[in-house]
């Protein structure tokens, strides 16, 4: 059915009962997202050491942000006419463009072009709110992120003209006015929060983009074995193993992706948790799975390095603590002291990831791989039962 050329934006209220389902539209502009963060984490196969893992974190970061600025905006707002599929179209071009410039170095051209990509889907971002500015309820709200947005849009056009090392102070301060934009209209947000059923089925559908991207490090790995030997096959069914039991352990055991309600300030506070807690989770997924690409592709007489398995110790770690922080603030708990000994269980469980390191220079790849494997399946199995215990 034909949307029209424009259609008066109308604010998605929760509590109306009105069904507010992922779009084609929303899907697609997933889809380049996933070749963004392909884009970002692939020298990671070829250099698993902290400085890469720390160009991979800042470039993950601008996506997630970008990619959340869209979210977020039609999660809140119903503008689904020609000139929204146009904007998202564009957006889907520039996030392209991010991709293309995500490999390089940071004081390379190319990270240059990467920087004033993020500011051109800023851009539209801006127009966007701009045009929602007739609601009366949201009036405030998309003037604070109208302003936020522009001026961190300028600073990162700024940057993209500035050799480095000025430019990376110039991704600072954006970066930071980026992220506090939010904060500063968290007043207004409270009154028109965003629906409450379509955020997390978004936000889900992004972490189901991460683990794919962790199948194919996973893959790739497989792809590097020329003779298949019962230590190979073995990582390799742990590696995806792992991946399995950190989706259940987000659907099923934290219960991350079901639905939120902001009715007071302490949902907007677990809201807010919830909704950072993503960002380190989908982080170290998508940059453990090139650890565990690397597991699979060593020889069985070859043993891991101690820097490469304490990348990948700390990934895990992240990955864990994510996870239960959106458990805390995603099971309805009977008490507070219910959920405070399932967090001290789950914490004391996740500090054992430093056995990895420990076991990674005098063991095979495949005991470290199985080793993750069995902390992770006791991290899902205590949420699973914090889980059954807060709803008896």
């Amino acid at each position: 059915m034909s949307r029209g050329i424009y259609r008066q934006p109308k604010l998605w209220l929760q509590g109306t009962g009105g069904e507010h389902r992922v779009t084609w539209m929303e899907l697609f502009f997933d889809l380049i997202f996933v070749a963004a963060i392909a884009q970002v984490s692939s020298p990671l196969s070829t250099d698993y050491s902290m400085p890469q893992l720390l160009r991979y974190a800042l470039m993950f970061v601008l996506i997630w942000s970008a990619w959340c600025g869209h979210t977020f905006y039609c999660t809140r707002f119903d503008t689904d006419d020609l000139i929204q599929r146009i904007a998202t179209v564009v957006q889907c071009f520039i996030a392209a463009v991010m991709a293309a410039n995500a490999k390089d170095a940071l004081d390379s051209r190319s990270s240059a072009g990467f920087g004033a990509a993020y500011a051109g889907l800023r851009i539209v971002l801006v127009l966007q709110y701009l045009r929602v500015r007739r609601i009366p309820a949201t009036r405030k709200l998309a003037n604070r992120y109208a302003a936020g947005y522009s001026i961190a849009a300028a600073i990162w056009i700024a940057s993209a003209l500035t050799p480095a090392p000025v430019r990376f102070w110039l991704w600072a301060a954006g970066l930071l006015l980026d992220f506090a934009t939010p904060f500063f209209a968290m007043h207004e947000a409270r009154r028109t929060p965003p629906h409450g059923g379509h955020l997390p089925e978004r936000f889900g559908l992004f972490v189901v983009i991460v683990l794919g991207e962790f199948v194919a490090a996973v893959m790739r790995g497989i792809e590097s074995q020329e003779y298949w030997s019962v230590t190979a096959a073995g990582t390799a069914i742990a590696s995806m193993a792992f991946g399995f039991v950190l989706a259940a352990w987000y659907f099923e055991g934290a219960q991350a992706a079901n639905e939120r309600h902001v009715r007071s300030t302490a949902d907007e506070v677990k809201f807010q948790i919830w909704s950072y807690a993503h960002l380190p989770l989908c982080l170290a997924i998508g940059a453990a799975g090139v650890g565990f690409e690397h597991a699979i592709a060593l020889s069985m007489d070859e043993r891991w390095t101690g820097a490469d398995a304490a990348v990948l110790a700390m990934l895990v770690a992240i990955a864990m603590t994510a996870l239960i922080t959106l458990g805390a603030v995603s099971i309805p708990w009977p008490s507070k002291s219910a959920r405070r000994r399932m967090l001290s269980a789950q914490t004391l469980a996740m500090l054992a990831t430093g056995a990895i390191v420990i076991v990674a220079e005098r063991a095979k790849p495949a005991m470290v791989v199985a080793l993750t494997l069995l902390l992770a399946i006791g991290q899902m199995r205590l949420a699973t039962y914090g889980r059954v215990k807060a709803a008896e």
